[in-house]
């Protein structure tokens, strides 16, 4: 892994380029992205939704979770963003990232019921760190996670 820490910067809409070694938080969009770790250059996004990640901020630092696996780029790093450090993890077989993908699409349709809406198959990334899809709709990710802000406050 090039980068080793990130800092973490709140925005509302990403930077035409990603600066390397930052993390950027978009609670407009409900997404998170960063160029890829390992410093191949490649942009990650992350959505952040019930069935794919989540985001802690500890009034310091930001933990990205689960881990960030980037099967569909040409590097196919993985690893964990855990308080602003990125820390490396092993790497999945062709058979594992298929199995992940089954239990992702199971979860969104536990979550979702079976005909998901338009806003979860925008967002389905399958845990893979690369999302080309459209943004979801500004305005309902961000009250969740302002909702869920303001419950970790109180």
């Amino acid at each position: 892994m090039r980068d080793k820490i990130l800092k973490h910067r709140f925005v509302e809409s990403f930077p035409e380029t990603l600066e390397p070694g930052v993390l950027y938080v978009s609670l407009e969009y409900g997404s998170v992205a960063h160029s890829c770790c390992c410093g191949c250059g490649e942009e990650v996004v992350t959505p952040l939704t019930p069935t794919d990640w989540n985001i802690t901020y500890d009034g310091e630092t930001v933990t990205l979770h689960p881990s960030v696996g980037n099967w569909t780029l040409p590097c196919r790093s993985h690893y964990v963003i855990r308080r602003n450090r990125v820390f490396e993890a092993p790497p999945w077989s062709d058979e594992e990232v298929a199995e992940e993908r089954r239990r992702d699409r199971l979860a969104k349709a536990a979550h979702y019921g079976p005909a998901a809406p338009a806003e979860a198959d925008a967002a389905a990334t399958v845990h893979d760190g690369y999302q080309t899809s459209a943004r979801p709709t500004a305005t309902r990710w961000k009250d969740r996670v302002l909702g869920w802000l303001r419950d970790l406050t109180n």
